[in-house]
């Protein structure tokens, strides 16, 4: 949305409008917000409003409302709250006076008290829609409950499209075919719109490939086994949570890779990892929850053998035995295996290549402690079984050859290309401490 919600005020009725906000702040935080100076110092005092953005006009006895009334005219608004004292005298800045004639020849909403500023806002949620992609076979909770709750939070402030992903249908090509739609509107459309995917990393690995390069900004609501995309933003996996974050606005602009002609958000692994996640079945992740990983790795262990590949960057060709090659996009600290520099960096143009080459099994518990220590303290392994690269584009080919997991789907391909794609994505997240 590119015009801007105004906020006015008396000053007998700032504490009402300060009450408004609090029950409206997780809408408004994701709204370009002008306010004149007076309002703004009680605002930024006030720790229930004191982390607004706000874009500020002089107060109003230097004019302020006289400023709002001409941005309203020029178009730059959507919306004014204005909070006004009935009993104040005309021309008692903010002019009611002046602030009705500039909103009805401008056809701007103005709210002049809560239950009109509530039916603004609702106005304008219709302006903002979203389309939600609902995998309802995802987690453990009850997905009817889960599905009531998320359209609860969003859809005072959203207008909530509701598309159900189905077992014998791949929810990138929905996705696709939404995104297709989408892209016919007239021009400037798209802006007000947003795709949601709620669901396991499958689902939203899948949304998120279909949704890179379009523009269209992303929500992520995790409902699944380990949620790792959501954990690698920040993203809260708490329902509640998750929609507070979309309706706040923010967003992060991260890169998305491909792997041959499959999209790649997370990471793709072969050997050992594409082993783990093979055996971690459905039926034991809907058992054990994030353990079954566990328990399928500690199998993995013990099964895995070793293999030749032969990697090639920029021209230069690298051959080695590993029993693990990690190619990451985003990964949580959790994906161990990633954590060959300590830290998989979601926005800096580059894939994390982590190769674990142990001749035994115990060297292999030992490089694996050296990834999750590097995880921890966030710096790069030293290990001399552990080999870390960072690139935009590689080639990998395996003798014989190994299953590869992409963003914990199963596949067979070999080689394989990864090339990154970098700032594709625009998914709405926390804001991160600078």
């Amino acid at each position: 949305m590119t015009h801007a919600l105004v906020l006015l005020a008396s000053a007998s009725r700032a504490e009402a409008l300060l009450e408004w906000l609090d029950r409206q702040l997780a809408f408004v935080a994701g709204l370009p917000l002008v306010t004149t100076a007076d309002l703004a110092d009680r605002l930024q005092a006030d720790p229930r409003t004191m982390d607004l953005s706000l874009r500020v006009l002089p107060s109003l006895a230097d004019g302020g409302d006289i400023q709002v009334a001409s941005q309203v005219l020029t178009g730059g608004v959507a919306a004014v709250i204005a909070f006004l004292d009935p009993l104040d005298p005309p021309g008692t800045p903010p002019d009611a006076r002046l602030l009705i004639r500039a909103c009805d020849l401008a056809a701007v909403p103005l709210a002049l008290n809560p239950a009109s500023a509530d039916l603004a806002l609702r106005g304008l949620a219709h302006g903002r829609s979203a389309y939600l992609l609902f995998n309802p076979v995802a987690g453990q909770g009850d997905p009817n409950a889960d599905l009531a709750l998320i359209r609860s939070i969003l859809e005072p402030q959203l207008l909530v499209t509701v598309l159900l992903t189905q077992p014998d249908s791949d929810p990138a090509v929905q996705t696709l075919e939404l995104v297709e739609l989408l892209q016919t509107r007239p021009a400037g459309e798209p802006g007000n719109v947003m795709i949601v995917a709620c669901g396991g990393d499958g689902t939203v690995s899948a949304v998120a490939g279909a949704v890179a390069g379009t523009g269209i900004p992303l929500g992520v609501i995790p409902r699944g086994t380990a949620n790792a995309f959501a954990a690698a933003l920040g993203i809260p996996t708490d329902l509640v949570a998750a929609c507070d974050t979309i309706l706040a606005g923010h967003t992060h602009v991260v890169d998305a890779a491909r792997c041959n002609d499959v999209p790649m958000v997370l990471l793709a692994g072969l050997g050992f990892e594409a082993g783990m996640v093979d055996r971690a079945t459905r039926e034991l992740k809907a058992m054990l929850g994030p353990l079954a990983y566990v328990l399928a790795g500690t199998r993995q262990l013990v099964a895995q053998q070793p293999f030749q590949a032969r990697i090639e960057i920029d021209g230069a060709i690298t051959e080695l035995q590993a029993v693990a090659i990690t190619v990451a996009n985003a990964a949580p600290a959790t994906s161990v295996l990633a954590q060959g520099f300590g830290q998989v960096i979601p926005d800096d143009g580059l894939l994390e290549v982590t190769i674990a080459s142990p001749a035994t099994r115990l060297q292999g518990i030992n490089a694996l402690a050296s990834l999750m220590a590097s995880a921890v303290v966030q710096s790069a392994t030293t290990h001399p079984d552990l080999l870390c690269l960072r690139a935009r584009r590689l080639t990998i080919s395996t003798d014989p050859p190994q299953k590869l997991v992409i963003d914990g789907e199963i596949l067979e391909a070999d080689p394989v290309t990864f090339t990154c794609q970098p700032g594709a994505l625009t998914v709405f997240a926390p804001l991160r401490a600078p």
